[in-house]
């Protein structure tokens, strides 16, 4: 009897890999030849004038030892000065009227323009456009020719009147004065944003209300304005920091109701007397500083609900 031995199975032989070291890709610098001209002039035009005026902020020139740090003093200077809390008032008062009004008359332009039903669309669009083309400085000298108590047309309606019926440079109207020239100034700006977001929604969507029954109501709720959301947020933060800005319009009608428009009628023009007229640098500062945080801060905020609401 024969006894068969299984052969051994021979050893499997498997390829041996050999462990490379992971090299890291080597860094592209070549993106940055075409950013550094804008980061130079980002840097020497903003930064550098931002952190200036903080630096400023943290010092107070005095009779007796010159110019000291002081630290956080001016802030809390000027949380507690009515002057600048006057203005702020003022310029937030100004807000929550002529920026609606405002933005609702460039909505309301455009579409009119993008209604294909108004005549002489061109047109329109060239006169409503017009007066954001004239200088702030033109305007406001324009604008205070008509308000002028003196001369002018509020004088010549006045006299045609036989009383002082308009009074425009009055201290209860002064402020709305001002916002007819803000708003005659921007709609037409504004209306260009809004028509742009118009102009790029597409043609089926209208096709498809058309088809639907949808009345021209419908299609503006239903379509346009969900559409120009993005728009209406973009121009209302511009409009925020405009308004919070507010500086030629008053500064320029100042010789012309001197009584009732005062150095600190707006934080703007209360920064710039401070400085210019007062030689106050530090304080100047100080009121600057605040007034741009408060208005990044409102501007966020506006940006992040209008992007939440357009993100629904």
């Amino acid at each position: 009897m024969s006894i068969t031995v299984p052969l051994a199975a021979p050893p499997s032989r498997e390829p041996t890999t050999v462990a490379h070291p992971i090299r890291k890709p080597k860094k592209n610098w070549r993106g940055w030849l075409f950013v550094w001209p804008f980061a130079v002039v980002f840097l020497f035009a903003f930064m550098a004038p931002l952190l200036y005026a903080v630096w400023l902020s943290l010092f107070q020139n005095r009779l007796v030892g010159g110019n000291s740090f002081v630290g956080l003093d001016n802030y809390v200077t000027a949380f507690q000065d009515p002057a600048f809390w006057d203005g702020f008032g003022r310029v937030f008062l100004f807000l929550l009227v002529e920026v609606p009004v405002m933005l609702l008359l460039a909505l309301a332009a455009a579409l009119a323009i993008d209604s294909a039903r108004l005549y002489a669309t061109g047109l329109f669009r060239v006169v409503v456009f017009l007066p954001y083309a004239v200088p702030a400085v033109v305007a406001v000298l324009m604008w205070g020719f008509l308000y002028s108590d003196n001369f002018g047309l509020t004088a010549s309606i006045n006299d045609w009147l036989g009383s002082d019926v308009l009074q425009p440079f009055a201290p209860s109207w002064v402020t709305v004065s001002i916002g007819n020239i803000v708003t005659w100034e921007y709609v037409g700006y504004n209306m260009v944003i809004f028509y742009s977001a118009l102009k790029t929604i597409p043609t089926e969507l209208y096709e498809a209300a058309e088809l639907d029954g949808a009345n021209s109501w419908q299609v503006i709720r239903a379509i346009k304005l969900p559409a120009a959301r993005g728009a209406i947020v973009i121009a209302t933060i511009f409009s925020i920091i405009g308004s919070f800005q507010l500086f030629n319009e008053p500064n320029v009608l100042k010789p012309l109701a001197n009584n009732v428009i005062t150095s600190h009628f707006t934080p703007n023009m209360y920064a710039y007397n401070l400085s210019f007229a007062g030689q106050q640098y530090n304080y100047s500062a100080t009121v600057a500083i605040i007034m741009g945080v408060i208005t990044a801060a409102i501007a966020y905020v506006v940006q992040i609900r209008g992007t939440r609401q357009e993100d629904r």
